[in-house]
């Protein structure tokens, strides 16, 4: 099953470098279900692959000025405190079993994985309606940053990345455009750095001790997740963005619903 792992990880990486998001919702299911991972560690490492595959993928908008530095600094401090925080305190202060429902017993990695395939749900809609993807702000207006509404927007984006390990581009991403008035290609751009850095502080917050990190492991699958986002930034030149993009909801669509039957049927 390894070999699939890995295979996925390129899979991973191609959806990033070809429709610039999405992608990273896919490890948590290749680390638990193709490397046997319990839920909680592989949020924890989703959260590392995550990060430094966005940080590799943002240099070539580093390049082309389509970061937004001020929007990147405000919407991501209280999102990489919040991960942090998630991550350091929130997680291991849960309970394990959550919870109890007639003679079924809920445990904290059952929860997290229902957690992550409803966010993948939500993901697939986004990506198969395509309706977030031609929302661009008005060039005629002045652009005014709502920063009640970015800052908060940080909040949340940061607790859901630190429970369930995803980079929530799907949720940034919008966010930028209606919230701060970035143009699509800016906003793309600065969601990129702005995963980079709360995914990898909030990979630190992992750090305390209690579970051993695998580098060798990790070193090796993002390393191949790299390899795939470069070779699928070099096919979206030649591959349309929206013609993938409701495909790969489909995909992520049935694999979410996949993930729920599975954990509850576990509860039957």
């Amino acid at each position: 099953m390894e070999v699939f792992g890995y295979i996925g990880a390129i899979i991973m990486g191609l959806s990033l470098g070809l429709i610039g998001g999405g992608g990273s919702i896919l490890t948590v299911p290749i680390l638990v279900y193709l490397f046997s991972m319990d839920a909680v560690l592989a949020t924890a490492y989703s959260l590392f692959i995550v990060g430094l595959t966005s940080l590799i993928g943002s240099f070539s908008h580093m390049r082309l000025g389509n970061i937004h530095w001020r929007t990147a600094i405000v919407f991501g401090i209280p999102s990489i405190l919040t991960v942090y925080a998630t991550r350091a305190f929130l997680v291991p202060a849960l309970p394990d079993p959550l919870f109890s429902i007639g003679s079924s017993v809920i445990p904290k990695s059952l929860g997290i994985l229902i957690l992550f395939a409803l966010l993948m749900l939500s993901a697939s809609y986004s990506m198969i309606t395509k309706g977030r993807s031609k929302v661009e702000p008005d060039p005629t207006k002045k652009k005014r940053f709502n920063y009640p509404l970015i800052l908060g927007e940080g909040v949340v984006v940061g607790t859901i990345t630190g429970l369930v390990g995803a980079g929530g581009g799907f949720l940034i991403i919008p966010a930028l455009v209606l919230l701060a008035g970035l143009p699509m290609k800016q906003a793309v751009g600065t969601s990129l750095i702005i995963i980079a850095a709360k995914s990898l502080i909030g990979f630190i917050g992992d750090l305390n001790g209690h579970e051993a990190i695998d580098w060798k492991f990790l070193l090796v699958f993002s390393t191949i997740a790299i390899g795939g986002i470069i070779a699928g930034s070099l096919l979206s030149k030649h591959i349309s963005n929206e013609k993938l993009k409701p495909a790969f909801g489909w995909f992520v669509l049935v694999m979410g619903i996949y993930i729920i039957g599975r954990e509850l049927s576990h509860l039957a």
